[in-house]
């Protein structure tokens, strides 16, 4: 795939394309069925897909109070792109400057540098200044340049709206089981393994500090987890702690592994970790031997669920 990072001004005309637009936060369930009907039309048409979306995300410029925690990296993104069957990614640096664009305006400059032969966007779509344009603007624009236009309506299997944000407050509640059918996968946290404070270690159960790289945490609490480190064997399954340690009286955030019956160095070892469902939330114990009698029932229990899940 290839991967533009051009702004308006400065990109080569390249078209004809099948295009699709949005910011694709998460590259969610109903995203990935619109970049796949998009693919999939190119290839009937014999023509190419395009992806045109934006970086840094529209809210960081417009209203960075309001601005939401990032479900996935760029890269990610781009890899998800890929993946659905997108022939170019064009990543348009999201300024001030351009916010004010009018839609008319922003598609008149898609036209001459894409020259979209079909758009395909989510039925909610919104673009432009003070994203002023919707669908039905969308639709007069490709009327009077004989570019078809396709809406497909993003629904959640329960029937409810599946959306980036959604997924976000299924998150913040620790429900992985609800994030991951809105995804269509279970969420994840990348990053490098780094060194920790060793508690894990002393507590007879080592963990995998991950640096991660998404801004979007699941709550606080104990999770059945499996870690993929393709460098070390592939998939493992672990419990994963998210918090603050407050047993220790913890002020540090942490993302913590612990892989039963692994052995070996994992210190910078790039680690994915899946976040399949949560065991409790996190817990302040009266002491250390109470901790460590906890996580020995964690382990158990997230062991019995994986095996009864898993297998």
């Amino acid at each position: 795939m290839e991967v533009w990072r051009h702004a308006l001004e400065v990109a080569p005309s390249s078209g004809p394309f099948v295009v699709t637009l949005g910011t694709f936060d998460g590259v969610h369930a109903g995203h990935r069925e619109l970049l796949r009907v998009a693919a999939g039309r190119a290839r009937a048409l014999g023509q190419r897909a395009a992806v045109v979306t934006f970086d840094p995300h529209p809210a960081v410029v417009v209203a960075p109070q309001r601005r939401p925690k990032l479900l996935m990296t760029l890269e990610q993104r781009l890899a998800a792109f890929a993946a659905e069957g997108m022939d170019l990614a064009w990543v348009i640096p999201f300024s001030r400057g351009f916010s004010e664009l009018e839609p008319e305006a922003f598609l008149d400059r898609i036209r001459r540098i894409l020259a979209p032969v079909e758009v395909h966007v989510g039925r909610a779509f919104c673009f432009g200044r003070d994203r002023s344009g919707t669908v039905e603007t969308l639709e007069a624009w490709g009327a009077a340049h004989g570019c078809q236009v396709h809406t497909l309506a993003l629904r959640a299997p329960d029937g409810g709206r599946l959306s980036s944000t959604r997924i976000r407050e299924a998150l913040d509640l620790g429900d992985v089981e609800a994030a991951a059918q809105l995804l269509g996968h279970p969420y994840a946290l990348t990053g490098v393994v780094v060194e920790g404070d060793r508690r894990g270690r002393h507590l007879g159960f080592p963990t995998a500090n991950l640096a991660w790289e998404q801004e979007q945490l699941p709550a606080f609490g104990v999770y059945v987890t499996e870690a993929f480190l393709p460098h070390h064997g592939g998939s493992h399954p672990g419990l994963t702690n998210v918090g603050e340690k407050p047993t220790f009286e913890g002020q540090c955030l942490t993302v913590e592994t612990h892989l039963p019956g692994f052995e070996g160095d994992l210190y910078g070892a790039h680690m994915a970790v899946r976040f399949l469902h949560r065991i409790r939330g996190e817990a302040k114990f009266a002491s250390v031997d109470h901790l460590r009698d906890q996580i020995a029932k964690d382990v158990v229990e997230g062991m019995a669920w994986w095996s009864g899940h898993r297998s």
